[in-house]
């Protein structure tokens, strides 16, 4: 099976970082990339990916106004809100977004690949917010 995944970030570096990283395993494909919300919910309607990576601080409402219309444009794929540190208020937002899971910038490959397996099948690997 492919992992069909969304990319959404801001920085060029990570979306390219993402984006070779994704590109370089079997079993996944970048269907799209996104700068802004916007881009992301129009890229996530016309190509419903499995999954979304969402950078949670994007300008034009940040990842959680991505998380919302990405859910309402394209309601089976999986989100997974990315983050520059581990902010416990963020993944509260994201979560309440509809996102499924929550990844800190930096994370080692292995964690990025287990993390969007696990969405991809459904499961939800967010920490419930504190």
């Amino acid at each position: 099976m492919t992992v069909r995944v969304l990319i959404a970030d801001d920085a060029a570096a990570m979306r390219s970082a993402l984006g070779d990283l994704l590109s370089s395993e079997p079993g996944y494909e970048v269907v799209a990339v996104a700068d802004d919300p916007e881009s992301a919910i129009q890229l996530a309607d016309e190509h419903r990916p499995d999954v979304a990576i969402v950078d949670v601080k994007m300008p034009g409402g940040g990842g959680f106004r991505a998380a919302q219309g990405i859910r309402d444009a394209s309601p089976q794929t999986a989100i997974v809100a990315l983050a520059a540190w581990d902010d416990r208020e963020s993944m509260r937002q994201m979560r309440t977004a509809g996102a499924n899971s929550y990844l800190v910038k930096g994370a080692a490959p292995d964690d990025i690949f287990q993390t969007i397996d696990e969405v991809a099948r459904g499961s939800s690997t967010t920490p419930a917010p504190r």
